[in-house]
């Protein structure tokens, strides 16, 4: 089996070119934020929660499921064992998972890459079913506990509650019409992580959540063995390969994983801050930018220089951040955006007059034209689809307002395209 070997020669040299990177990397020592509180053990929950919890949880089933995952489900709620809301206190007698594996299927990061090329996958975590359901109580246990203590980045929106990809673009498009409303020009660096999730030092995420949030006692052991006791191989078709220890990164797949990624990027934000640049974050996707006077372009220094701390910064975490892929574009008028991209080619900053943010299309006017281009040659795809079956839907004598709602309530009936970030567009004229 190639894959295994390909995903931990991914991982172990990308840390050794990381560990190498920084320790010449110069960069100001940040502090855990202010404690407001402190979180040593999880809390006991009852057969309401569980039963709730499982409800809502995929009843999937993988190799690791000694009894399929409805067998489970069936044991749980039509047994008299558990009474309604009786506490389960057992639930967390031990302070680590009882089989932390998992095992990995290997995912193309794109339909329309070369799939006989390793890189071009990414590897995706399978887990038993009651480590789902651990790892759901975790989740909800921690996640409740950062909020009311407002220990995550407000500018941080990735899988948290009423926030999406559409809230995070809503946010830095208004944000470039308020400084063109104010005659000023706004540049937008989309910053590129290589394999993020995979590269996260364990030592150094431990040290975040003991430092930056307050975890202790037998929840920061739980999380130890959560992430320094798992095994896993990889599938392939009917293939497998040997068992081996995982040394680092978050299980991509896991409830847990970008919650952690999150709390791991924490002191990134202090980097910014510093520099006076505005940010926004989606999971591993950061971006930063910042607006300029026109004729006036002294602070694309103080851009140069926040990159290149970032850059410092992600080496001492083991993060790596691909310049090639880094996409830097400016918004304004022509002229004003051909003056900037000038300057900014000399400071190394290779500018673009459109890029993709978060599944949008953006350009240098944000008229949108090529996003509604894009969408507009989906939906048609995905019409196409729907006549080409036709002649196997049951002919019914409706009228044509009929029709257009059998149409309409099609699972194959383009909503996505049309509907994805349509909150960002609503400054267009006619919208």
């Amino acid at each position: 089996m190639s894959l295994l070997p390909s995903f931990l020669r991914r991982s172990s040299i990308s840390g050794r070119r990381l560990a190498q990177s920084s320790s010449n990397a110069e960069v100001r020592q940040i502090w855990p934020q202010y404690q407001k509180d402190t979180m040593s053990i999880f809390e006991a929950i009852d057969s309401n929660i569980l039963e709730e919890i499982v409800q809502h949880l995929k009843l999937s089933t993988c190799y690791l499921d000694t009894p399929p995952t409805s067998f489970f489900n069936a044991l749980l709620f039509r047994s008299r064992s558990l009474r309604s809301g009786e506490r389960l206190t057992s639930f967390w007698d031990i302070s680590k998972l009882p089989e932390n594996c998992s095992f990995y299927k290997p995912l193309l990061k794109k339909s329309n890459l070369d799939n006989t090329i390793l890189r071009n996958y990414r590897p995706i975590s399978n887990l038993p079913f009651i480590v789902k359901i651990i790892e759901k109580v975790v989740f909800n246990q921690l996640n409740k506990y950062l909020n009311s203590n407002g220990y995550l980045d407000n500018f941080q929106s990735g899988f948290r509650l009423h926030h999406s990809t559409e809230t995070a673009l809503i946010k830095i498009i208004n944000d470039i019409h308020l400084n063109s409303d104010s005659s000023k020009i706004s540049v937008l660096v989309l910053l590129d992580l290589s394999a993020a999730f995979d590269t996260v030092n364990h030592n150094i995420l431990l040290e975040r959540l003991e430092n930056w949030v307050g975890l202790s006692g037998m929840v920061l052991k739980w999380f130890r063995s959560y992430l320094e006791g798992r095994g896993y191989y990889v599938t392939l078709g009917e293939h497998k390969s040997k068992w081996t220890s995982m040394t680092c990164g978050v299980p991509q797949g896991s409830i847990l994983a970008p919650l952690l990624f999150s709390l791991y990027m924490l002191p990134l934000s202090q980097i910014m801050r510093k520099n006076q640049i505005a940010y926004h974050s989606y999971a591993d996707d950061t971006q930063i930018y910042l607006a300029l006077s026109p004729n006036v372009y002294s602070t694309i220094d103080s851009l140069c220089q926040c990159i290149d701390e970032i850059n410092s910064w992600m080496c001492q975490n083991f993060l790596q951040l691909n310049k090639e892929k880094t996409e830097v574009i400016a918004f304004r008028n022509k002229d004003e955006v051909l003056k900037v991209n000038a300057y900014l080619d000399l400071r190394g900053l290779t500018t673009k007059n459109q890029v993709r943010n978060l599944g949008v299309i953006l350009e240098t006017d944000l008229s949108f034209s090529s996003h509604v281009k894009a969408a507009t040659k989906s939906a048609y795809h995905h019409l196409k689809n729907i006549a080409r079956i036709r002649c196997f839907v049951l002919f019914m004598p409706l009228s044509p307002a009929g029709w257009t709602i059998v149409i309409v309530s099609s699972p194959a009936f383009p909503r996505r395209p049309l509907d994805s970030c349509s909150s960002s567009r609503t400054l267009l004229p006619g919208f």
